[in-house]
């Protein structure tokens, strides 16, 4: 991983510049051009994607394909060109679906790029002007201003009331103020006071800085750096379709030259005979409509997720939620809004709490669980009068949403005071002195309608309170201040993890407003702020606990306010909340760090680094890891976990195009029901794979034993694949809309190295396989036995496994309980519509003339599709039967 070209955060204005060998008059342009030789360009390196022909070819890396493309070899060279264009068709109609469904190409990347500044104000030869931001280097002098996005990594040299929004970068939800004091090397990122980072934005004031570091070295291009380097990991169930299909191809070709073996030897059956009944039974035993209904079954769950908000952009992901042990939520905009918040005022009068969320100013303030009026409660009317008027911020709507203008925390004070509906409209503004960093308040002096002068005050607690002498008591008359009180005040606010500001002001004459002027005030209260939860994700992750899955908090927020955050949400299942930091982190081993994943709850002021490496350590555990998040520092660990969601109101390019899941609504509790969804399509892709395998295991049984015993092939590998081909798309792709399961979201995540096959599948599997097969293997020697011709008795053969086969659908529709019941009989119409589609498709296989031509078929007498149907109810009940003894 790349790292900063200047390390120069602990180090003061003077010595940066002395280390990156500049001036506060800048570069001259020769050196300037020099150095861009050196550095390149202040871009981020793009990596190539896949070309659309490797996309598209690597469908067939498949070890079942391997055995198609084989067995459509040797029907070529054979001379059976019908039986090789049917066996190739559907190797490419798979491999077509597979290139379709993937979709677009990854590209976080691009995400992150479209962060960067596109031009910058440098001091070369001591004259400011405007350049291409990607020309810049590591000593160039650049100036910010409000609004401007910057343009590198920046060391601050000047500022001036220089605030930048860094939450997408360290998870801080405020804007964070900007200084030229170097602090400590092992500061977190987020504490580096001094740096300006490459991406972020301007909120408001000024400054001047040194270029530090550009391109894939800046802080956002280590991200980028991380994103290259994050492999994408296989989902549970391709490991266990890989799996699967390596044992089934083994037992295959183990059996094929075992039949051609026998064949040859025993039997002395003609070479071409032998070499077809083998691809006769490599073609029955391969379920090749099996990756064409995996991946239909998983762009239906994709469509039902659409319509919850979850935005499905890697089809694997959609059963890896079904999977999911552990959840890492972001915190700032996914657990909580990302729109500063105030919940609590306290007077002299009482406290009060503020209802409504968000930059909405809806709700009302209650005191003693009462609404209250501004006219009884004078106090509360001072303070609101305060943080109404001395302030710069606006609120507006747009689309629907309300939005600040300004700093946030300027807009939660606003919204407060218009839930109350004050009107600062009719003040004037006579003098101003803006907040400072320095200073940590705003002061305003203010002519009210009447005409009378109000000096305004409000800021951090620590710098009003000893500006004051008095306060408001509880009837609104000035006393003298009492300290202790408020300081009590102000601790029991700070632990449950607000920010608190206070407000105080006096009445005045004066006309100018100097620091010397803000002496003898009256202190009239205190505001407590937050970000707040969503009330929705609380019940969302009470949700995901009940089913098993454990939900950790990884944010970029300092401690307190993440724990507060925490406990809010009820993070804390059982027991305390276990809260580590980023420095410990750090400083883990790797052994450590496992234990730490799974032991903490909370892990606050994280960097990117730190949130990959921790989901990978959770994922050495053996867990199956989503991560949520919105930022581009969530983007490295969004691309490393399982399944990565990303918000898509207010999430950031980078962590969209990193994601598999984008919520449309920025609800985390639209995670808990695409989980519900993800354990559903699970459940409904194992009712598709317990009814496909059955079906070729009945046709190579079948085959199987011809050759075994010497016996007439009852099936052409053309037929075959018809049978297969028919009932998965339209039988198995039924199962695709079967309703939930009960109790879906009250069970344990399902173990991942658990075999996609267990005993009592394998034992259902081998009982329809022998029910299915021997039915059909007896009305074939029965036809043979009447005197039907050859074609005759091979169309009864396929008949009967296709009707078998709708048979056999009802069965599977629930794995365990009584599928016969009237009550379940009808929950999935589309079963039912399936069933008709195929009675359709195979009286065309059996009477159309082109089809006869092309499979070798002929018409049957209604009497030959009574005994199928015969043979098929007969394999229902035995089954339901094998369901109320053994399961």
């Amino acid at each position: 991983m790349n790292k900063p070209q200047y390390q120069v955060h602990n180090k003061n204005a003077d010595e940066a510049l002395a280390e990156l060998g500049s001036s506060a008059a800048g570069l001259s342009t020769q050196e300037a051009k020099a150095r861009f030789l050196h550095y390149g360009e202040n871009a981020l390196p793009q990596a190539p994607g896949p070309s659309l022909l490797y996309r598209f070819f690597k469908h067939f890396h498949d070890t079942l394909i391997y055995v198609l493309l084989f067995a459509a070899l040797v029907t070529a060279i054979l001379g059976h060109w019908l039986d090789t264009v049917v066996i190739l068709a559907v190797v490419v109609i798979n491999a077509i679906i597979g290139f379709i469904q993937e979709g677009k190409a990854e590209q976080a990347l691009a995400g992150i790029r479209q962060m960067l500044s596109v031009n910058a104000n440098v001091c070369r030869d001591g004259q400011w002007q405007q350049l291409p931001a990607d020309v810049l280097v590591p000593g160039d002098i650049v100036k910010l201003r409000s609004g401007d996005r910057v343009p590198a990594d920046l060391r601050m040299l000047e500022t001036t009331e220089l605030r930048i929004e860094e939450s997408a970068l360290t998870g801080e939800s405020m804007p964070v103020s900007k200084q030229t004091a170097p602090v400590a090397t092992d500061a977190p990122l987020g504490d580096r006071s001094c740096l300006a980072f490459s991406g972020t934005l301007v909120t408001s004031g000024r400054g001047i800085g040194v270029v530090t570091a550009t391109g894939a070295t800046t802080e956002i291009g280590q991200i980028n750096t991380l994103l290259s380097d994050v492999q994408s990991l296989e989902t549970p169930l391709t490991k266990q379709m890989n799996q699967f299909g390596r044992y089934l191809a083994l037992a295959i070709a183990i059996l094929t030259v075992l039949m051609l073996a026998i064949g040859l030897l025993a039997h002395n059956y003609a070479p071409v005979d032998v070499f077809l009944a083998a691809i006769g039974f490599a073609v029955a035993a391969i379920p090749e409509g099996l990756p064409a209904i995996l991946t239909i079954t998983l762009a239906l769950g994709v469509k039902q997720m659409a319509r919850r908000n979850a935005i499905t952009r890697r089809l694997n992901a959609v059963e890896t939620l079904g999977a999911i042990t552990v959840i890492c939520s972001d915190k700032t905009g996914t657990l909580t809004r990302n729109e500063m918040t105030v919940k609590d005022v306290v007077t002299r009068q009482g406290h009060y709490q503020v209802n409504g969320i968000g930059y909405e100013p809806t709700g009302d303030i209650l005191h003693q669980n009462q609404p209250v009026a501004l006219g009884e409660h004078p106090a509360l009317q001072a303070l609101i009068e305060v943080i109404a008027v001395a302030n710069d911020s606006e609120l507006q709507q747009k689309a629907q949403q309300w939005q600040v203008h300004g700093e946030p925390t300027e807009g939660a004070l606003l919204c407060l005071a218009e839930k109350t509906g004050f009107e600062r409209e009719r003040y004037q503004r006579l003098a101003v002195i803006p907040f400072e960093s320095e200073n940590k308040f705003m002061a305003s002096l203010e002519q009210r309608p009447d005409g009378s002068k109000q000096l305004l005050l409000k800021g951090a607690p620590d710098r009003l309170l000893p500006r004051c002498q008095t306060q408001l008591s509880a009837q609104g008359e000035i006393e003298p201040l009492d300290q202790a009180f408020w300081l009590k005040q102000i601790e029991v606010l700070s632990q449950q993890g607000l920010r608190v500001l206070a407000a105080a002001g006096k009445s005045t004459e004066q006309n100018e407003l100097g620091i010397k002027e803000l002496e003898a005030l009256c202190f009239y209260g205190l505001i407590g702020i937050i970000d707040p939860p969503r009330p929705e994700a609380i019940t969302a992750i009470a949700a995901c606990q009940g089913a098993g899955i454990k939900v950790k908090m990884i944010t970029g927020d300092h401690a307190g306010t993440a724990k507060a955050i925490g406990e809010a949400m009820g993070l804390a299942q059982h027991g305390e909340l276990v809260v580590y930091t980023g420095k410990q982190v750090e400083q883990a081993s790797s052994a450590e760090l496992q234990e730490m994943a799974l032991k903490g709850t909370i892990f606050a002021r994280t960097s990117p680094e730190h949130k990959l490496r921790l989901v990978q350590a959770l994922q050495q555990q053996g867990e199956v890891v989503a991560m949520t998040g919105d930022g581009v520092n969530d983007a490295p660990a969004l691309k490393q976990a399982d399944v990565g969601v990303a918000m898509g109101i207010k999430g950031s390019e980078a962590s969209k195009e990193a994601a598999d899941i984008v919520l449309a609504d920025d609800n985390f509790s639209t995670i808990a029901a695409a989980v519900a969804e993800g354990r559903t399509i699970y459940d409904n892709l194992r009712k598709a794979i317990l009814f496909i395998l059955p079906t070729n295991g009945a046709q190579g049984l079948v085959m199987l034993c011809a050759v075994l015993f010497g016996l007439t092939l009852p099936l052409t590998p053309v037929q075959i694949l018809w049978v297969n081909m028919v009932v998965a798309v339209t039988l198995a792709l039924a199962l695709a809309f079967e309703p939930a399961e009960p109790g879906v979201m009250q069970r344990a995540p399902r173990q991942t190295k658990a075999a996609l096959l267990s005993g009592a599948f394998l034992r259902r599997i081998t009982l329809v396989s022998v029910l299915i097969g021997g039915c059909a293997m007896l009305l074939f020697q029965l036809a043979l036995s009447e005197g039907f011709d050859l074609a005759y008795a091979r169309t009864i053969t396929v008949t009967a496994l296709v009707v078998a086969q709708a048979g056999y659908l009802l069965n599977s529709r629930h794995l365990s309980s009584f599928s016969l019941h009237p009550k379940l009989l009808f929950t999935n119409l589309i079963a039912w519509l399936a069933i008709a589609i195929l009675v359709l498709l195979q009286l065309g296989f059996v009477y159309a003339p082109f089809m006869q031509n092309w499979f070798g078929t002929t018409s049957l007498q209604l009497v030959h599709w009574g005994w199928a149907l015969l043979g098929a109810v007969c394999v229902m009940l035995v089954i339901e039967l094998e369901k109320k003894l053994l399961w």
